[in-house]
């Protein structure tokens, strides 16, 4: 839901663990999926393959069309590369088996009556992006550094509410949209720069509520409540939850769903009443409505044990043959301890840099191998020069990393850091 571009930069999140990723309504957490064990000894002769031309929806995507020689065009190759991989739509796959879960859900208490989409096509207008879900002009989610663009009207989806006003305009009034969204952002165990959400949408007509004797907007408030209370059930069992009033810029009044597992309060889900304003854009004038997002990975990461974000885009058939379609919260068995190798860089920054552009430089060079870019240290000298030291903890989920292809790619980091960020290596 729209709601996924703000919330983490406008709200804390609830535990360490869901702190970094990302529900549908939390901030806006390939290629031929990336296989360590297929590396060669010396790193600086491999290039990750990136197909020329893929098929999305019916339609043939090139290269061209997605990284292009643009000056507002941001997206590299290592995400055109996922483009078109569908984690979601792989029914032995932990993404795709939460989402049949939660079709099931939907098709069982409101008999087939929600439409589903799980193919629309991720690039889209920066008007279907954020014009057609209000969001602000100046919101800091349609910067360069969180969002990528193909130019300056187009961007691959931030989050699968780019979808929602073009549906309501087709008539469609109960929907479920699930797909693969994208956004620049850090590197560590939850964050990933391609994740998969899903939205919930159900319009509401004013013989629904009429008769219940209270007003459109609480009618849908406790029928949302009561419809993600019943998926929360669903998926985690008789779990203690929680209402969290909060804000969204898209829906008033605007929740998030708690539900104590695990021994700790965990975020499920942001909702809320859809602002009329969208609905009467989009032929909607008597009507009300409600909607929710929801992150697949950051749900799958507790029902399956998943400790690290990188997993879901392995094809080692030691991960892949743990699950099984329809299995629902099988626990995954970690099949590898391989150490990682912590290398750390300062330099002088600019008033240009962002972490997010260095977390592109270093995944754009180390691939999943960089497990993650955290901040150490920085100081800010007399001349009011500022320095940051960042450590990067290299690790390979499928094998042990050598000495030499380590010290290669900390060494085109340095350099690449330097060339592009134009900052000074200390």
């Amino acid at each position: 839901m729209a709601l996924s571009l703000v919330h983490s930069t406008l709200f804390s999140k609830t535990s360490q663990l869901f702190l970094h990723t990302k529900t549908g309504f939390s901030h806006f957490s390939s290629s031929i999926p990336f296989s360590s064990s297929a590396l060669p000894s010396n790193p600086k002769t491999w290039r990750r393959p990136v197909i020329s031309v893929l098929e999305l929806g019916g339609v043939k995507i090139a290269r061209d069309d997605v990284v292009r020689d643009d000056p507002t065009n941001n997206v590299p190759d290592t995400i055109f590369s996922k483009l078109g991989l569908q984690l979601h739509r792989r029914d032995q796959h932990p993404l795709g088996i939460l989402k049949n879960t939660i079709y099931d859900y939907f098709d069982t208490n409101y008999s087939n009556k929600f439409d589903k989409f799980d193919e629309l096509c991720p690039i889209v207008s920066v008007k279907q992006n954020f014009d057609d879900v209000l969001v602000p002009a100046d919101h800091v989610s349609r910067s360069y550094n969180d969002t990528y663009y193909v130019d300056s009207q187009t961007v691959l989806r931030c989050h699968t509410s780019a979808h929602q006003a073009e549906l309501l305009r087709k008539g469609h009034t109960h929907f479920l949209v699930t797909g693969d969204v994208y956004r620049r952002d850090s590197i560590d165990s939850t964050h990933y720069p391609v994740f998969h959400q899903m939205e919930g949408f159900r319009v509401f007509s004013p013989d629904e509520w009429e008769a219940s004797g209270v007003d459109g907007t609480s009618f849908a408030a406790e029928d949302l409540k009561k419809c993600l209370e019943g998926l929360a059930t669903h998926l985690f069992g008789a779990v203690e939850m929680r209402w969290v009033d909060t804000y969204f810029p898209f829906t008033n009044p605007s929740f998030e769903l708690e539900i104590y597992f695990q021994e700790k309060w965990l975020e499920v889900l942001g909702c809320g009443v859809t602002e009329q304003e969208i609905l009467k854009r989009n032929g909607k004038l008597n009507n009300v409505a409600w909607a929710f997002g929801l992150g697949l990975e950051r749900l799958a990461m507790v029902l399956f044990d998943i400790p690290d974000i990188r997993l879901f885009w392995s094809n080692d058939e030691r991960f892949t043959s743990q699950f099984s379609k329809g299995q629902l919260g099988i626990k995954f068995k970690p099949f590898s301890k391989y150490p990682p190798c912590y290398k750390d860089m300062s330099f002088w920054i600019n008033e240009s840099f962002t972490e997010n552009n260095l977390c592109e430089v270093v995944r754009g060079i180390a691939g999943d191998l960089v497990e993650e870019v955290s901040l150490i240290d920085n100081f800010t000298n007399k001349k009011g020069m500022t320095s940051h030291c960042y450590r990067i903890a290299y690790r390979s989920m499928e094998r042990s990393l050598t000495d030499e292809e380590i010290n290669d790619l900390q060494m085109s980091v340095r350099e690449q850091v330097q060339s592009k960020l134009n900052v000074v290596l200390r």
